[in-house]
């Protein structure tokens, strides 16, 4: 076994028991076309492999490629940061994302799932616990902001079971949970973009009410006094319903150029 490296925030799952409960909850079918990030010594990979799906591996860590290539011959495997990967090169529109993700890069991940949501039929995951809380939290929760609203809005988010520190090598300090994200394909694409900005803004100051947040923000020469949502509340009190008023108010009332 190859020592994990802290800054690539590596920690090797060597739990079969576990494994085994991600593999069914991605449920990989024959030619699904499966890219796994971060893939380590293969643990995940040789049971994706072994489903019959089209698996390509991206793995930072050149200590491990050549292992890899060895080990699954029919695996593709990519020496790069999944961050600066084209997503757009895999040629399908029906990606699935599965990996155990690097705490430290969990956020960067996600959105450039969501600015690839189209491209993507869902991922599994696992994070650490604290942010697959954030991911699927409900309004009103301290947990509920920027990356639940986007995640509801993008997707359905499901949270699937809590992992204990115990099972990987080195051992983390915090526990870890299994998120599933199934990505919607009915959206109003010229909204996104508002969506995304209105809800950034929303949480910029998120103790002061939404008429405070939206005035210090991008969005603060609109009036948003006729948007049909009480301004006087907080962002974690609105729902996703909340979010897609303001960021269709804002839509129609502000040209795109002054953005």
């Amino acid at each position: 076994m190859v020592k994990p490296i802290k800054r690539f925030g590596q920690n090797f799952l060597k739990d079969n028991n576990i494994l085994r409960k991600i593999t069914e909850v991605i449920n990989p079918q024959k030619n699904d076309k499966i890219i796994e990030i971060g893939p380590g010594e293969g643990a995940l990979t040789k049971l994706l492999s072994n489903s019959g799906a089209d698996v390509t591996a991206i793995e930072i860590d050149k200590r491990v490629i050549e292992h890899l290539k060895e080990t699954y011959p029919e695996v593709k495997i990519i020496n790069q940061d999944f961050l600066e990967i084209d997503l757009t090169h895999f040629g399908s529109s029906d990606l699935r994302i599965v990996g155990n993700i690097p705490y430290n890069i969990t956020s960067p991940i996600i959105f450039k799932l969501i600015e690839n949501y189209y491209l993507i039929r869902d991922a599994v995951f696992m994070v650490q616990y604290e942010v697959a809380k954030r991911m699927t939290a409900k309004k009103g929760t301290k947990d509920y902001g920027i990356l639940s609203v986007l995640l509801s809005y993008f997707a359905d988010t499901e949270f699937c079971f809590k992992v204990s520190p115990n099972v990987f090598y080195p051992k983390p300090k915090v526990f870890s949970a299994v998120v599933k994200i199934k990505f919607k394909k009915n959206l109003d694409e010229s909204l996104n973009k508002t969506f995304i900005q209105i809800v950034k803004a929303a949480f910029g100051n998120r103790r002061k009410t939404l008429k405070n947040s939206l005035s210090n923000s991008i969005f603060a020469q609109l009036n948003f006094s006729g948007c049909d949502v009480d301004l006087s509340l907080r962002a974690e009190q609105l729902d996703l319903s909340d979010f897609i008023k303001l960021a269709e108010f804002a839509r129609e009332n502000i040209s795109a150029s002054s953005i």
